[in-house]
């Protein structure tokens, strides 16, 4: 059994080349249906994990060796973000076996986000299992990794402080934007997107009651669903350059494959707006706003990877809950390890009682026969043990025989093992055990 993970994060890669590689959900099972058809000959189990810090590919196979997975992995998901292979490879950090258990139980449990202990990577994961399972490509591996994660993740929070010291992202702009405006009571502020970080970002904004929140989405119900709950003003996506020198603030978090507000957008903005400074968040990868946007004065403009700074605190109480909960993670992994080498012995332990069933079909047989023809019931069992005793030792019996001085001692040391239970076998040599009994 191999498992392989492949991860473009914001550790090893920057935000333009994550974004070539973010999925939305939707597409998250068609681009599995894909791999596995294009990598059938290796018959891969896959999984894939796509947040606004990291797209992840994990990948495992229970008839090839993980090395012959990492080629071809890398090399389609190269093509789907449209460079090339050896680009992708210097911003890809590739993992195999215990290491890729160890990064898998890590970033569910929040100890690789950008945000310490952030929970929303969690419901990620999940809902990239969720999707690996409608894709087929889910098999019993990767359904033990992930599951196991979850296990493990859900331990570290419970057990650890990790989650006392998460601040999200949301939290983080409120207190970027708190920097800016003297009193974010007086502001108006345009929310772009309707999912799960524009919700949280809008809840986190709409304690400190600004003067105005308006929602904009390309899909005008789902706004207005969302602006209900916080009593704000619902608009279409496309009415956002018009009225985008309305607000102080704006947040956004699309799905959207391009940018959706751009420079000359921004530029008419601050002119009507006399250059009073405009405020933005682009929580979104790929970008929602065009990064040249940055450079013009009055605006302040934040991605994700620059939060990091504000959310990345040190403290002996959070390193002591890093400590903890790697211990937590270690365990889990050497769980898991185990669990995998003893799934690579499966086939031998299918094949023993496949030879074994073949061995007491066949013994059945004479014993039958025996009786037919008039033997007794003791004479019959008494065949039926011997002739299945005979199959039992033989395999060993010729192995001793044939093997080297060297390879005897070990082969016998083995035998012991299986035959013996660890019992010494009487008469034997101290230094090369059943050496007399092998000659």
């Amino acid at each position: 059994m191999s498992v392989v993970a492949l991860s473009l994060n914001h550790h090893s890669a920057p935000l333009d080349l994550r974004g070539r590689f973010a999925f939305a959900p939707e597409q998250l099972s068609p681009a599995l249906q894909e791999f596995c058809v294009n990598l059938a000959k290796l018959g891969p189990e896959a999984a894939l994990l796509s947040t606004c810090n990291r797209t992840e590919l994990y990948v495992a196979t229970g008839s090839h060796r993980a090395s012959s997975l990492i080629r071809p992995a890398l090399e389609w998901l190269a093509q789907r973000g449209g460079v090339s292979p050896d680009q992708l490879m210097d911003h890809t950090v590739v993992m195999e076996s215990h290491a890729a258990a160890r990064h898998a139980f890590r970033v569910a449990s929040g100890l690789d986000s950008m945000v310490l202990g952030e929970p929303q990577i969690l419901g990620q994961m999940k809902q990239a299992v969720r999707e690996a399972d409608a894709a087929g490509a889910l098999g019993t591996t990767l359904h033990q990794l992930f599951q196991r994660s979850f296990s493990v993740a859900k331990e570290v929070r419970t057990s650890t402080e990790i989650g006392a010291h998460s601040i999200s992202m949301a939290a983080a702009a409120v207190r970027l934007a708190a920097q800016l405006f003297e009193d974010l009571s007086r502001i108006r502020i345009l929310f772009v997107g309707a999912g799960e970080m524009i919700e949280l970002a809008a809840t986190h904004f709409a304690a400190r009651n600004p003067a105005h929140m308006s929602v904009a989405n390309r899909t005008l119900e789902r706004g207005e669903k969302l602006a209900s709950h916080f009593g704000a003003e619902a608009m279409r996506l496309e009415d956002v350059p018009a009225r985008l020198h309305e607000f102080d603030a704006v947040i956004s978090c699309t799905a959207s494959p391009v940018p959706i507000i751009g420079l000359g957008a921004v530029e008419r903005a601050l002119k009507a707006r006399r250059r009073r400074p405009i405020f933005m968040v682009d929580l979104a990868v790929p970008r929602d706003i065009e990064p040249e946007v940055a450079r013009l004065d009055d605006v302040y403009l934040y991605t994700v990877d620059d939060l990091s700074a504000l959310v990345q605190t040190a403290s002996e109480k959070r390193q002591a809950a890093v400590a903890q909960a790697e211990a937590i993670i270690e365990s889990g992994v050497q769980n898991f390890v185990h669990w995998l080498d003893q799934r690579s012995t499966v086939p031998l332990i299918q094949s023993l009682h496949t030879q074994a069933e073949a061995w007491r079909h066949a013994e059945l047989g004479r014993a039958r026969k025996l009786l037919a023809k008039g033997a007794s019931p003791e004479e019959a069992l008494e065949a039926l043990a011997r002739g299945l005793t005979q199959k039992m030792l033989h395999g060993a019996l010729a192995e001793l025989h044939n093997a080297d001085p060297v390879q005897r001692a070990q082969m016998a040391t083995a035998v012991t093992r299986l035959f013996l239970r660890g019992e010494r076998p009487q008469g034997a040599d101290t230094t090369t055990p059943f050496a007399d009994r092998s000659r």
